[in-house]
């Protein structure tokens, strides 16, 4: 990760699935830390797609344009492969092309089925998840991530 701001997030969630393996193994104790690792793992997703765009604007805009771009992605929340893939179609629509491409089939499950689990833990539902599937779909998250950086990485230079 080349942002500071989102390495630091990623090291933060490295350290909690690591500290999985110190808890009992009770099934109950797992799945509530299931259930908050899945609510972490969506909170990494939107802030780190935020700090991606912003950085974005702010290294290729003028200061009206990085303003407008912090107001919009204000709004950005509970993102969705639909969300991300017209967020990234809002700034480039080869981008979006490019990112469909990628996320197509485990990715853009994983990254659905985050934000499908936290929304069914903040409304008191019964989520079914497990510590290893939590894992999974916190390893595609970080590859959507490294996409998304290198892609406006890219994106800066020419």
């Amino acid at each position: 990760m080349n942002n500071q701001e989102i390495a630091r997030h990623k090291q933060r969630l490295d350290a909690l699935f690591d500290k999985s393996s110190l808890l009992p193994q009770e099934d109950e104790i797992l799945a509530h830390w299931a259930r908050y690792l899945c609510i972490q793992v969506s909170g990494f997703l939107e802030v780190s797609i935020k700090t991606i765009y912003r950085e974005y604007a702010k290294n290729t805009s003028a200061p009206n344009i990085q303003n407008y771009v912090t107001k919009q992605l204000s709004n950005f929340q509970n993102p969705t492969s639909g969300k991300i893939s017209d967020l990234v179609g809002s700034f480039n629509p080869e981008w979006k092309r490019e990112l469909n491409d990628i996320i197509e089939g485990e990715i853009k499950a994983s990254i659905d089925s985050i934000v499908n689990i936290r929304n069914k833990v903040a409304h008191g539902e019964d989520s079914g998840i497990r510590l290893s599937t939590i894992k999974n779909y916190y390893e595609n998250a970080v590859k959507l991530i490294f996409f998304l950086e290198n892609q406006c990485n890219r994106g800066t230079k020419g």
